[in-house]
């Protein structure tokens, strides 16, 4: 008695495991692409609790100057991340395959510009 697989077996197996991979490898992309968004959404979050902060300090400090780009930008721990720039007082994310979405600091306020093109930015 042979102890062994037939040819229909193994076929059976590898045509199941290209369906699942089928599935799974957009759901893994989309996925990704959610992350990214997600972690932008965290840095334009931090930005912004990061100049109420200062804000904040300074005014207790008696200094009622506004906050800029640069000093906005130096208050973030770990620095804007993959995808960022900042061009003055405006940050850029912009991710190819992603979309672009531009943030205007003015007056100790960070705010979203139009034209954001990425998707599940829109309430920023």
């Amino acid at each position: 008695m042979k102890h062994a697989f037939s040819m229909i077996e193994l076929v059976f197996v590898i045509v199941v495991i290209g369906i699942l991979s089928a599935i799974a490898i957009p759901k893994f992309a989309a996925t990704r692409d959610d992350a990214i968004v997600s972690k932008a959404r965290t840095t334009v979050s931090a930005l912004r609790s990061a100049i109420a902060t200062e804000r904040q300090k300074n005014i207790l400090k008696g200094d009622f100057t506004d906050i800029n780009g640069a000093t906005a930008e130096g208050l973030i721990e770990y620095g804007l991340g993959d995808g960022w720039s900042r061009s003055g007082d405006t940050f850029t994310f912009s991710k190819s395959g992603i979309g672009n979405c531009s943030f205007t600091l003015s007056n100790n306020k960070l705010t979203k510009d139009s034209g954001c093109t990425v998707s599940g930015m829109s309430d920023l």
